[in-house]
Formats: structure tokens, C-alpha cells, sequence
């Protein structure tokens, strides 16, 4: 009886969750931020501390844009006559922070299944494209552009191959004016290569390896038949071919086979990321590592196939009982120390992109130069997502996505002042900083502090 009224309570609980979230007024769930306008007239930041991060520091530096795109940047800047110029002295000025694995636009409440649309139900969506279903009124997205977060890749998950991510602007009325580039890549669960063996693992040690050989045959299959798709598709050129009936899931794989589009994998152990990259050889396609975990074990052979790594956040256990407690800490400086690409991550919770400069900050602590913690989340994973010709540094021609701050932005103290996302001013207020508002007032009217 216990156990009926226990499972009995649990799903009323559920059901009560979904009707409330579901019934709650758009106000409650929807960001009230206004997006902002394009750029009208060239800007001039004058006076503050440049870091261009791809290359030296440019003490009472001035950084000019105009439509979007730095024009100019230096010490010694002719500045436009029709140009808006803005004070910033005693500041710095950065470009901003990139987060290279997200649920942002794709999860507003984790425990409330009305709101997530992640994960697709099946095993095999290669065809499920994560741009497609982001919310724009996320509250979620101030709240990470208020910590200097301007862009993110979002990616699906959930089966063993996902679909395809967007590398997003935090900024814009639709999906399709925050979308920076879609596809990324295709991104892969790749299976526990060894039993578990904790107590809380369900199963045996003998279906675990069952459910990781029909994973592995799943994704060995799916490749098969997308190759041979993408053969009979293109033998359709050929005059007296039939033509051979569209499917999306392949469809969308061509890109991969073709070697536009990487896959990016999840994996932690070095079982995972020695088999992926042997699979990725054989089938000739591009690779990235998401979680990492163990890279630095498998250094060399990251190193050999230029399979770059995102390390999937800093602030996590130790994997194993053995492991020194800053095993996490230091993967990006054993990586940078090994000469492997890599870059850091949030940990892919959408409610915690905000932390994002404190995760680089651990790694600074745990021997990571305080140079390559600002790289790691932004140049570096614009290098790896394949923006960086337009992201993820200030350089003349590229987009004038830029943050203004009291300082570095991996110290917790400093205070993103002013924000532009392709030359747009953004409005840095969010919720939580309203809520604060709302609850300092509460205590001034009880007296409190007085």
C-alpha cells in the first residue's frame, strides 16, 4: 500500500506541476525584454582598457563600429564625425563570452516537462534541428547576457544520435534573427564503453554491455544507411537512375559525410573518446569532443587527429574514487600543456550559462594561464565552432560583439555595464535582477539595515 500511494502521490505531484506551468500568463513565463534595434550610426567606445584577447591589451584605447562590424581599434583612433561617443574610462572592454554546449531556448524549467523540448523520442533524429525550437522569450537569456554571455550553441539530446545544433546570438525577436549559424554538428551520445558498477545503477553488468553494443550497432547502421542514401541521391544525376525517395533523417547527414559539419560527441571516459575517434576515422569525419572528461588521458591521439575538445564544465566530482579532487579542475591546462584545442563550457544546463566565466576562472585557479581562461571562452570556442572569422575576439571586420566591464569578467565582483551584439545596445536587465530590486524594497519598508 506504501508503494501505490508513493508512486500515486508522485504523479499527482507531476500532473499539478504541468497544469499550473502550463496555465501560468505569458507575463510569468516570457522574457519582457524588448530585442534591441539594429545599429543606426557608428559608435566609438573611448577611453577604457581594450582586450582584444587575440592580441595585447590596449590601455585608454577607442574601438569604433558601425552596421554591426568593428571598423577600427588602438590607441590613436579616427573617430566619425556623425559617431555616438561613449565615455568608458576606467573600464574594459572584451568580447563577448561564448558557451560552447547549452540548452539555452530549448529549457526554461528543468522539473517541469511542459517546458523542455530538448530531446526527441526515438533513438536515431539526425533530422531534429535544435534552431528550430528555441523560444525567444526565454527568461533565461538575460539573465546570461546580463553576465557578459552573448552567444551560445544549443544542441538536442537524448537517444544516440540527437540532431543538429545552433550557434546562437543571445539577441533577437525570432529564431531565425538570433541564429548565427545552424547546422554546427551532429551530436552523438556515445555509450559507456565499460559497466558501472555503483549502487545505484539499475542494471546488470550483463545488460549494460547489451545496451552498449545495440547503441554502438545503432550508430554504425545509421552511418551505413546514410552513406548509402547519399550514393543513391547523387547516382540520380546519371540518366537512366531512378530517383530515390527523400528521407530527412539522411538527408541531414550528407553534410556530415561530406565533411561540412562535424559530429560532436559526448564522451567522458577514455574508452568513449579512443572509440569515437577510431570511428570517426573510419568513416572520415570531423570530430569534436563535448564532456572530456578523460582527454588529457588520450592526449596524443586528440593531438594526431586534430579532434579538438570541449570541456563540458569545471565545476563537477571527480569521475572515479581514485581521482584527485581537482581532476576536473585542471583538464583545460593538461590539455593546453599537451597542445590540444579545447575550450570551456558551462556544463550545458540552460540555467547555469550565467556561470560560464567562473568555470574559467576554476581552471585560472588550477594552473590554466589567466590569458587562455578568457580564450577558452571566447576565441576558442568561436575557433571550434567555425565563427571565428566573424566571433570570439575584437579584430577590425569582425562582428562588434562587445562587453564593457569594472573588470576581469572571471572575478565574481566584476559588473557587465554595457553590452552590444552585432553593434545593437542590449538591455541588461532580467529577471533576477528585478526580483532583487523587488526584495531590497521589502526589507528598506521593514526597517531592516537601518
Amino acid at each position: 500500500m506504501k508503494t501505490v500511494w508513493t508512486k500515486w502521490t508522485a504523479w499527482t505531484l507531476w500532473l499539478t506541476i504541468v497544469i499550473v506551468a502550463t496555465a501560468l500568463p505569458d507575463s510569468v513565463i516570457a522574457s519582457t525584454q524588448i530585442p534591441a534595434k539594429p545599429q543606426e550610426h557608428p559608435i566609438a567606445l573611448v577611453g577604457g582598457t581594450i582586450h582584444p584577447v587575440s592580441g595585447a591589451d590596449i590601455p585608454n584605447g577607442t574601438i569604433v563600429f558601425d552596421k554591426g562590424r568593428i571598423v577600427a581599434l588602438g590607441a590613436s583612433v579616427s573617430i566619425p564625425a556623425d559617431a555616438e561617443k561613449i565615455d568608458v574610462t576606467g573600464k574594459h572592454v572584451y568580447p563577448g563570452m561564448i558557451d560552447a554546449n547549452t540548452a539555452i531556448g530549448l529549457t526554461e524549467i528543468g522539473a517541469v516537462r511542459a517546458t523542455n523540448d530538448r530531446s526527441e523520442t526515438g533513438s536515431i533524429n539526425p533530422n531534429a534541428k535544435a534552431q528550430v525550437a528555441v523560444n525567444p522569450e526565454s527568461e533565461l537569456i538575460p539573465v546570461a547576457r546580463s553576465n557578459g554571455i552573448t552567444m551560445v550553441l544549443t544542441d538536442p539530446s537524448g537517444g544516440v544520435i540527437s540532431g543538429t545544433s545552433a550557434l546562437l546570438y543571445l539577441d533577437g525577436w525570432t529564431w531565425e534573427e538570433m541564429t548565427f549559424k545552424a547546422p554546427v554538428g551532429m551530436h552523438v551520445n556515445w555509450p559507456s564503453m565499460v559497466p558501472r558498477t555503483a549502487w545505484w545503477m539499475q542494471d546488470s553488468e550483463e545488460k549494460q554491455l547489451e545496451n552498449r553494443d545495440k547503441a554502438l550497432n545503432d550508430i554504425r547502421n545509421a552511418f551505413a544507411e546514410a552513406r548509402s542514401y547519399m550514393t543513391a541521391k547523387q547516382a540520380e544525376a546519371t540518366p537512366g537512375v531512378q530517383y530515390h525517395s527523400f528521407d530527412s533523417r539522411w538527408e541531414a547527414m550528407i553534410p556530415v559525410l561530406e565533411g561540412k559539419i562535424p559530429i560532436i560527441v559526448n564522451a567522458d571516459q577514455i574508452q568513449q573518446i579512443q572509440a569515437a575517434v577510431a570511428f570517426a576515422e573510419k568513416e572520415k569525419v570531423k570530430l569534436i569532443i563535448c564532456g572530456g572528461y578523460d582527454a588529457p588521458l588520450c592526449a596524443d591521439l586528440l593531438k594526431k587527429n586534430n579532434v579538438p575538445v570541449i570541456v563540458d564544465g569545471i565545476h563537477r566530482d571527480p569521475m572515479r574514487n581514485d581521482d584527485p579532487y581537482d581532476a576536473p579542475f585542471t583538464v583545460p591546462d593538461r590539455l593546453r600543456q599537451a597542445g590540444v584545442a579545447y575550450c570551456i563550457s558551462g556544463g550545458g544546463e540552460a540555467a547555469n550559462v550565467r556561470n560560464l566565466p567562473y568555470h574559467a576562472a576554476t581552471a585560472v585557479t588550477y594552473g590554466l594561464p589567466v590569458d587562455e581562461g578568457l580564450k577558452a571562452i571566447t576565441l576558442y570556442p568561436a575557433q571550434i565552432l567555425g565563427a571565428a572569422d566573424r566571433a570570439g575576439s575584437l579584430e577590425t571586420g569582425k562582428d562588434a560583439t562587445i562587453i564593457v566591464t569594472t573588470g576581469n569578467p572571471l572575478e565574481i565582483p566584476t559588473q557587465v555595464t554595457m553590452e552590444f551584439i552585432q553593434g545593437k545596445k542590449i538591455d541588461l536587465s532580467d529577471k533576477q535582477k528585478m526580483l532583487n530590486e523587488k526584495y531590497k524594497e521589502k526589507y528598506r519598508q521593514m526597517g531592516v539595515g537601518k
